[in-house]
């Protein structure tokens, strides 16, 4: 397994934030110019409320989650709304890259634009295809 640049320990909640921030960086300007105002959290694992509400038994069972209204269903009227956030859960995360041998940074980019999905309110096919698009470019930056 390709540890990258972690030999003998875990990466910490701020190596995921870099990874998960890089991903971003790599968006079409279309996607990444409304993305200003969402929150990028890494936490360790989901809170109760939040297994429960989606009906998860264990916290290693979710990566991430999208806490907001879609873009396309914001209105100029609300207001004192919490920003829109993206939560990434790092511990799950460690558990799916050590039981699926996928790439730390592959999983994390996954598990970002699936989020950010989220919040343009798009298809599982648009968002694969939007990380298509986004490992492609860092496919170039990497060959």
């Amino acid at each position: 397994m390709d540890r990258q640049g972690f030999p003998g320990t875990a990466p910490d909640a701020a190596q995921i934030e870099a990874i998960a921030r890089a991903t971003i960086e790599r968006l079409p300007p279309e996607f990444a110019r409304h993305l200003g105002d969402v929150v990028l959290l890494v936490e360790e694992f989901a809170d109760d409320e939040t297994l429960a509400a989606l009906g998860i038994e264990h916290p290693l069972d979710l990566t991430g989650i999208y806490s907001g209204r879609p873009a396309g269903e914001k209105s100029s009227g609300e207001s004192g709304a919490l920003p829109d956030r993206i939560h990434l859960y790092r511990r799950a995360i460690l558990d799916e890259w050590v039981e699926t041998g996928v790439r730390l940074d592959d999983l994390v980019a996954h598990v970002t634009i699936h989020e950010i999905g989220h919040h343009f309110g798009l298809s599982d096919a648009d968002m694969h295809a939007l990380e298509d698009e986004v490992g492609e470019e860092e496919v170039g930056e990497r060959g």
